[in-house]
């Protein structure tokens, strides 16, 4: 397989523990994430419907628009 190189924006902590990782943690996170993003662009699903699905699961699991805007506030 071949692969090429993307850039995806994330928050400045994340990039920064990314880098700080062994590269063998690297390595591992980057077949996580190519794993996940097969899986996601291979799915039948629109993405709004798979963001209504991941809402609908957040909001049985607890998750309330106040837990959400704190969490969101705590960034």
């Amino acid at each position: 397989m071949t692969t090429a190189t993307i850039t995806l924006q994330v928050d400045a902590d994340l990039a920064q523990a990314y880098r700080s990782a062994p590269p063998s943690d690297q390595s591992k996170l980057n077949l996580l994430l190519n794993l996940s993003l097969r899986a996601l662009f291979n799915r039948s699903i629109t993405l709004t419907a798979l963001m209504d699905d991941l809402s609908d699961n957040a909001q049985m699991r607890g998750l309330t628009p106040e837990k959400l805007e704190a969490m969101l506030n705590a960034c």
